[in-house]
């Protein structure tokens, strides 16, 4: 099973960020396997790069690259009053939240600058243009069924024969948490495009098997 390394590991846990350790060393496993490819790994939803330090490990050991994608303004319930918002990442010059600085700190912290391309821009204008082929796509991004649905149907489609497809966030019981992650997570399982590869609490890591999303 791969893992990162401990200077990775410990990066990922000091950085701001939700995705809990053992979710975390799934997607490194996921990622490493998918870098075996020779094709980027990209991720929907940035925040403040947690993630992405396992991504771009992951690709640096392939000589691939991560690609992080998000406009950076927050998702939904990360908006002041929200459960999730975090008064520290908000621009006091134009009152939003504005979490590109720290990710570029995270990134420079864990010394993996290097090996992320970062593209600032809503998730579905980005997809529409990008042309290429992806080894794992990994949806992370805004909770509501716009925004899930969105990315799923932006970026599945760029998902290689034999890539992969990881979502997180997904929670059957609806008392867990927001269902649009899970409706995404069924849709592509139903589409026969798609299988199960692992479970790791709220990540699911699917392979692609089939055309289509």
């Amino acid at each position: 099973m791969a893992s990162p390394k401990p200077e990775t590991l410990a990066a990922f846990e000091a950085a701001k960020g939700f995705m809990p350790v053992r979710e975390g060393l799934a997607l490194y496993e996921a990622a490493a396997e998918a870098a075996s490819l020779g094709l980027p790994l990209l991720e929907v939803g940035t925040y403040c790069g947690r993630s992405t330090i396992l991504l771009a490990d992951a690709a640096r050991e392939a000589g691939v690259s991560a690609i992080t994608v998000d406009h950076h303004r927050g998702s939904e319930e990360q908006q002041p009053g929200w459960e999730y918002h975090d008064p520290t990442v908000v621009d006091p010059e134009v009152g939003l939240m504005d979490t590109l600085p720290t990710f570029r700190r995270t990134l420079h912290a864990a010394g993996l600058e290097e090996h992320v391309i970062a593209i600032v821009g809503r998730s579905p204008k980005v997809a529409a243009a990008w042309g290429g082929p992806l080894g794992l796509v990994f949806i992370d991004g805004g909770h509501t069924d716009e925004h899930a649905t969105g990315d799923y149907e932006g970026w599945a489609p760029h998902v290689a024969p034999g890539g992969t497809l990881v979502i997180h966030d997904v929670f059957p019981d609806p008392a867990d948490g927001g269902q649009a992650p899970y409706r995404i997570y069924l849709r592509a399982l139903e589409s026969g495009a798609f299988e199960e590869v692992s479970v790791t609490d709220s990540l699911r890591v699917l392979r692609r098997t089939g055309t289509g999303i």
